[in-house]
Parts: structure tokens; sequence; C-alpha cells
């Protein structure tokens, strides 16, 4: 079959634009290539496999699973069922620490732990925007660390990994703690295509969804310098209770939460500068 019959195929069964990704990413190509050579004939091996991934989106599997990656901060992660499909809004949680960390540190060489970090799309992209920074990626899913080591493998930046649950047990002292930790309540209606699909480990939080936010603020006193940052992606509601919960093991930081490019509050930065102390 042609390109242009293929997208004709596809374009039946899922929305066009899922159409041209997906074969232009089995054939190595930019979609908007794929206009230019419409006529070009495609390995049967190739139809096959453009067919079977057309199926799949028809069966609600998410395009970035299928793909088998998916696009952050310009750069290209693997993504698979063992982690979270990173969003636009985490984009914008990486963009606003850089910033963080330009006003609040005086020194280049900082610890930088990225917790629960899934991909490790958090953690790669601040090392790849700032390589003096030091890295290190957590999460207690094996699977999703291994996925996390190819994209570092991948994206060439040298960081450091452990498996575990949060900072318990752990002794390192950081300058930055950054997290998109789960925050979705057990009964919270979400997306289907997200329930049946994404990770549960990496979406639940407890009754309330605040779970993780206890075990890491609660923890975090004892693992961050006397200068820190610790960066929270939130839930859109969930401001006040962070911000709460901040003020109790942090009663002398300062907290300032941020509002995504949706105007949703998205985003609380707990932190300590040096002309503080």
């Amino acid at each position: 079959m042609k390109i242009e019959e293929l997208i004709i195929y596809g374009k039946q069964f899922v929305h066009s634009q899922h159409a041209k990704m997906l074969l232009a990413d089995l054939l190595g190509k930019n979609p908007l290539e794929l206009l230019t050579c419409l006529d070009e004939e495609v390995a049967e091996d190739i139809v096959q496999k453009y067919k079977e991934k057309i199926k799949a989106i028809q069966e609600q599997k998410p395009i970035q699973y299928v793909m088998g990656n998916t696009n952050f901060y310009g750069n290209s992660f693997l993504v698979n069922e063992s982690v979270l499909i990173p969003r636009f809004e985490t984009e914008e949680l990486v963009e606003n620490t850089l910033i963080y960390i330009e006003e609040i540190f005086s020194k280049p060489n900082l610890k930088v732990m990225d917790l629960g970090t899934g991909s490790g799309c958090i953690g790669i992209t601040l090392k790849k925007k700032r390589p003096s920074l030091d890295v290190t990626l957590l999460d207690i899913s094996k699977e999703a660390l291994e996925v996390a080591k190819k994209n570092a493998e991948n994206l060439k930046v040298e960081v450091n990994f452990i498996e575990n649950d949060m900072l318990s047990n752990l002794t390192e002292q950081y300058d930055v703690i950054i997290s998109n930790p789960p925050y979705i309540k057990e009964e919270e209606e979400i997306e289907e295509i997200v329930k049946k699909n994404e990770p549960h480990l990496a979406l639940y939080a407890g009754v309330d969804g605040l779970n993780y936010y206890r075990k890491i603020l609660k923890e975090a006193p004892s693992h961050v310098n006397k200068s820190f940052l610790i960066a929270l992606e939130i839930g859109a509601t969930q401001k006040e209770d962070v911000i709460a919960l901040a003020k109790e093991y942090f009663p002398n930081a300062s907290i300032t939460a941020k509002k995504d490019m949706q105007n949703r509050d998205r985003m609380i930065f707990i932190y300590q500068k040096d002309s503080e102390i």
C-alpha cells in the first residue's frame, strides 16, 4: 500500500492526526513529510504494524504507549505501561524549577532528587538543561526505573538511580527535591483511558489524594540542606491543603503557589535562600 492509502485507512478508525503520527513514526519521518511522498510504497511488515497500532488506538490505548515514546521539553522519552505519560503541566514544573534554582542558589553543583521519577522526564530534563547538577532519580517501581535508565542512556545524561519508597531510610541531603507524586483521590472520577491504562501506583494517593505530600513533606526536613528548594506538582484543587502541610513541616520557609498556562493552581514551591538563613 502507498502512504496516502494508509493515511486514508487510518483516518477511518482514529483521529487523522493520530493516523499520520503513527505512520510517520513507523517510517522514521516527520508527519509533515508524509505529504511530500504520498505515492511512496510501504513495506508489508510496516503496513501490518501500522494496522495493529491503529487497532490499539481504537481499543482505547493511549497513543504514547502505542508509539512507545512521547515528547517532553523537546526530547523524546520512552514510555510504557510501567510509567505515567508525561503531561504539559509537568514541563511547566520543570521550567519554573529552573527559574527558582537561578534565584535561590549561588553554587552551581547542586544535588537534586527527583522523587517518583517514572520515565525520568523531570530529572533527566533538569540534567540536560543544567549539566552541573548532580541528579538522582528515585522510584519504588523497578519497572519504572528500567524505563528511566533507558531514557538517560538514550539522551546521554549521567544520573543516579535509587529504588526506594520516597525518602524513607535515605541518609543523603539535597539542595533540590522535586516531585510529581500521585495525587488523585481513591474515589475520584478520571478519564477512562487513563484509569484503564496508566499505572495506578502513579495515580492514586489515598482518600483525600494527599498521602504522598504528607510523606514527602514529613520526611523532607532531614533531607534538605540549609538553603533548599522543594518543587511539587499538585492537583488543581489541592493548593490550600498542600500549603498547610508545607507550613506544618517548614514553618520558616517561603511557600509559593503557581498557576499553569490554563490558570489552574498546579505547582507549590517551598524554599529558603542563602540570604534568609
